[in-house]
């Protein structure tokens, strides 16, 4: 595409000068001087797309995560409060995405920022414990009386071990905006994107599916050629809860990117 671009530059080029030769009696200079200004302005531009590449990205995310509100007053995700197993708001997460250009300059209102359209996809971990831990200690106890008095047969208490994760999925598509094209610092926005949330385990009315909006704000940093780093802040809002679970939150981390 690139070199497609500059064989078309070049006839323009080409032909602009032949067109001057032409028509010198009756074209003005200023007019000439007009169109290779143009000219020279795309050739410009054609550079820079190139020197960036195509203004796309690849990057992954990592960091930490925070839901406003925990999730110890359900049944499933609930721990023993007792011995300190209950899932807190604080996590971490990690997760990736991609960046496809858009437009270079804002469909024309600023040659200096670009639209861009965001995926990405998240994994957020909130806890992993065993549920019920007082509740097995109790069992234990309770079957080791019923072993020694056979006529307590039956009564003894069950148990589980097994461990539950606090989790949370988010896919999200969003328009981006990036300012300071083509230098070595790029702050962008995410103005309001649409995310999708899976929740684990499931509410307790066995739902693990919500919309909601996302809202962003970071910096991409140069580092060389067409690798970046960068910083993110990102929150989540949805408008209702999951039978009764809260999962708006935030998250904030740091990022690698490659550009293409």
């Amino acid at each position: 595409m690139f070199k497609n671009t500059k064989i078309a530059l070049g006839a323009a080029t080409a032909l602009l000068a032949l067109t001057g030769l032409a028509v010198a009696p009756a074209a003005s200079a200023d007019d000439i001087s007009d169109l290779q200004a143009r000219i020279a302005n795309l050739e410009k531009q054609e550079a820079e797309r190139e020197s960036m590449g195509g203004g796309n990205m690849i990057f992954f995310r990592g960091g930490y995560a925070r839901n406003n509100v925990d999730r110890n007053d359900e049944i499933l995700p609930s721990g023993n409060a007792v011995l300190g197993t209950n899932p807190g708001k604080d996590g971490w997460y990690v997760g990736a995405g991609l960046d496809l250009n858009v437009s270079d300059d804002m469909f024309g209102l600023d040659d200096n920022t670009q639209l861009l359209g965001e995926i990405m996809f998240e994994y957020k971990n909130f806890s992993s414990f065993t549920p019920n831990a007082t509740g097995q200690a109790l069992g234990n106890t309770l079957n080791a009386v019923v072993s020694t008095n056979p006529t307590l047969s039956g009564a003894g208490a069950g148990t589980n071990e097994k461990s539950v994760t606090v989790s949370q999925f988010t896919l999200t598509a969003s328009p981006k905006i990036k300012f300071m094209k083509n230098t070595w610092f790029n702050p962008w926005i995410i103005p309001v994107g649409l995310s999708i949330h899976v929740i684990s385990p499931p509410s307790d009315g066995v739902t693990v599916l919500l919309p909601g909006m996302n809202f962003g704000a970071g910096a991409d940093f140069k580092v060389w050629e067409n690798i970046y780093v960068g910083i993110d802040a990102r929150y989540n809002l949805t408008f209702q809860t999951v039978d009764g679970v809260d999962i708006n939150g935030f998250t904030t981390g740091a990022y690698a990117g490659f550009g293409f």
